[in-house]
């Protein structure tokens, strides 16, 4: 039988609120870039260089005032920046290409792509509650798109195609990045990682950046329309960045995306208080229903036990974690050891 003391509990009840504070920041990234883009400015790389060297200097500083060797291997982190910064670089460039709500509605692809992942690397059992929980989500995303045609909104973009495909290969890579993040955050640390990340993918997006913008940086005229949409995405992919790990460490990889899928509802408010814009009925019975999915897949006693090796040791450790937690741990196959969880 369904308790409702676990929806109510409050790690449940902290793990959704900063699950929507982050769907939020990502939907005002969303905004940024559709500006941006209407402004015909294509720089997709350039609009997550900031983010890094933020993180960079701000978590670098700390790792270098401490003064302790790194807990996992430099070279997890190269890869980790590489598949961050060509993420960013795919979802953000798909705005030159679609709408913004094809992009937040495609954007669920990295759900099920997490779940894959983490079954067939981790071997990680799914309770037929949490399937339930991510069907009734995914239930609330499919309303917003019978809302969409319902009421003529989606905007086609100049090639909605080509857009869709990068969405779709840019969730992906996202999957991949929020899973090994959840992997580091437990085996190795935070701080570490916020550090190494805004290091390896500053390397990369300027390397990045160098090959493909050069010449489209040259071009921009850096007006105040264009200089607060950039910032504003920097600032608001920081705070991003930098609350994600927490998430991640209490509620795991599937918990951060099932989260994110209430960032086109979100989008939606804003146009009706902001702009003043009527939307479909049907979009407030979706943002319940994701919501009401969060609870049941977010819901329910830490009752597994998980040994996980240190990424930095020879020697593993055990850790303690509930079922959607485990859902984040690396999916760099043999490199994250090889482990099973007993779903209760």
């Amino acid at each position: 039988m369904v308790n409702l003391k676990e929806f109510c509990s409050r790690k449940t009840l902290i793990g959704v609120a900063l699950g929507q504070f982050l769907s939020l920041l990502i939907t005002s990234t969303g905004f940024s870039s559709s500006q941006l883009a209407k402004k015909g400015i294509n720089a997709p790389t350039s609009q997550s260089f900031l983010n890094y060297v933020l993180l960079a200097v701000v978590y670098g500083s700390i790792v270098v005032y401490r003064r302790k060797p790194l807990k996992a291997k430099w070279y997890y982190y190269i890869l980790l920046g590489i598949v961050d910064v060509e993420a960013n670089f795919l979802v953000v460039k798909s705005y030159q290409y679609t709408s913004l709500t094809s992009v937040m509605l495609l954007d669920c692809w990295s759900i099920p792509t997490v779940m894959l992942l983490t079954w067939l690397f981790l071997k990680t059992k799914y309770r037929f509650k949490k399937i339930t929980g991510v069907v009734i989500c995914v239930a609330g995303l499919v309303l917003v798109v019978f809302s969409d045609v319902h009421a003529g909104d989606r905007a086609g973009g100049s090639n909605p195609s080509k857009g869709d495909i990068l969405v779709i290969a840019g969730s992906t890579l996202y999957a991949i990045s929020n899973v090994s993040e959840e992997f580091l955050v437990k085996s190795a640390d935070t701080v570490e990682l916020m550090a190494m990340l805004g290091i390896f993918g500053g390397i990369m997006s300027a390397i990045q950046i160098c090959i493909l913008e050069r010449n489209e940086l040259k071009s921009i005229h850096w007006t105040t329309g264009a200089v607060i949409p950039f910032l504003g995405f920097s600032v608001a992919m920081f705070v991003f960045y930098s609350l994600v790990p927490v998430l991640l460490k209490t509620n795991g990889a599937t918990m951060l995306n099932l989260s994110l899928l209430t960032s086109d509802m979100w989008s939606v408010l804003i146009r009706i208080f902001a702009y003043h814009e009527k939307v479909d009925w049907m979009y407030f019975l979706a943002f319940g229903a994701v919501v009401v999915g969060l609870l049941i897949y977010s819901g329910g006693k830490k009752d597994e036990i998980q040994q996980h090796p240190n990424v930095g040791e020879e020697d593993p450790h055990p850790m303690k974690q509930d079922e959607e937690a485990n859902s984040g741990h690396e999916n760099k196959g043999s490199e994250a050891g090889s482990s099973k969880t007993w779903v209760a």
